[in-house]
């Protein structure tokens, strides 16, 4: 299960010559030729020592897939043991039949240990946020970079094959400097990457961990016999998306956003976020809508705040605007809804 970048497509050169070092790497550290593989992968020797050459992904599938099945290792020497070919295969297998995608991620790491304890993955939830982060137990040496963007690579394209969504990442962190190839990260994992962190993780919305697996053994089977799908193309539809909208319009409170506000938020093309609220039947109108009357509502209910403020979070110009939108929404005045709640 080679790695690949996350929203690249297989004719688009986004894979560092890094990792075709990384490849190279593990053929030296079994005193094996790496030129076959090469050659599958239709990569030049000289790219390999390149500082920002840069191959796609389908030419990294079949030089990283060939070069597994020859050593007969997918960690590609990473770790003390090998991991023979099949290996994350199995790791899949194992996590499929999870009710939830939380309940999967939790396999995933437990069972990972079973393969290695050079590194540790590790579930965490803390208030609107879960990560996944790798725990280093030895020193990765010079394939520390390949090894750990591969792992985070690896259990997130799974994760989006099996629940049938994109998800959409917060933060990256890496625990290494800034590489001479960073411009490649926000394609491989989102806008926000920071480096020398304490340790390698991802950060998502928690709420992907409720969403439900959707994929069965046949399915895994058919995906397994090109890992391609599972780590380049990507998802187009969010499954979570009307619901990031609505948190990034909660917290705006009294600020105007347009849509490129937004879809910068959500890391998304003004574009992009407009198609993908159409095919979930919604759109940025109407969730603006839906906040501001929300907010209203709340704002209302503790029966406090002066009206005029309460206009101005909910991002009106002025009162009488406010008490005319209200009164469309509920059929009564703000005054009046106030009132049935005291």
């Amino acid at each position: 299960m080679p790695f690949q970048a996350a929203t690249a497509t297989p004719r688009r050169a986004m894979t560092p010559a890094a990792f075709v070092r990384g490849v190279v790497a593990a053929y030296a550290r079994y005193g094996r030729d790496p030129a076959e593989a090469l050659s599958k992968g239709q990569v030049c020797e000289d790219l390999a020592g390149s500082g920002d050459g840069r191959i796609t992904a389908a030419q990294f599938e079949a030089l990283a897939g060939h070069a597994m099945r020859e050593l007969d290792d997918e960690a590609l020497g990473w770790f003390s043991r090998k991991l023979p070919w099949g290996t994350y295969g199995m790791l899949c297998r194992a996590s499929i039949t999870a009710p939830t995608l939380e309940v999967a991620l939790k396999r995933w790491c437990r069972h990972h240990r079973l393969l290695t304890e050079d590194v540790l993955f590790e579930l965490a939830v803390s208030g609107e946020i879960a990560s996944i982060s790798l725990r280093e137990q030895r020193d990765l040496g010079d394939c520390r970079e390949f090894c750990l963007v591969t792992l985070l690579r690896y259990v997130l394209g799974f994760s989006c094959w099996a629940v049938d969504s994109a998800i959409a990442l917060r933060a990256a962190e890496f625990p290494y400097p800034e590489p001479i190839h960073v411009s490649v990260y926000p394609t491989i994992f989102c806008k926000h990457v920071r480096f020398d962190a304490e340790t390698a993780r991802i950060v998502f919305d928690k709420h992907y961990l409720s969403l439900p697996l959707t994929r069965s053994a046949t399915d895994l089977d058919s995906m397994l016999k090109g890992a391609l799908r599972l780590t380049v193309l990507p998802y187009r539809r969010d499954r979570l998306l009307v619901e990031r909208v609505r948190r990034v319009l909660r917290e705006a409170r009294g600020r105007i956003l347009g849509a490129e506000d937004v879809a910068s938020e959500l890391a998304l093309s003004t574009r992009t976020m407009h198609r993908r609220l159409r095919e979930e039947a919604t759109s940025l109108r109407d969730l603006k809508e839906e906040a501001k009357l929300e907010l209203a509502k709340q704002e209302l209910m503790r029966g406090r705040t002066p009206i005029k403020r309460i206009a101005e979070l909910a991002g009106f110009r002025n009162e009488k605007s406010f008490s005319r939108a209200f009164r469309s929404w509920t059929g009564a005045s703000p005054r009046e809804f106030r009132g049935r709640y005291r």
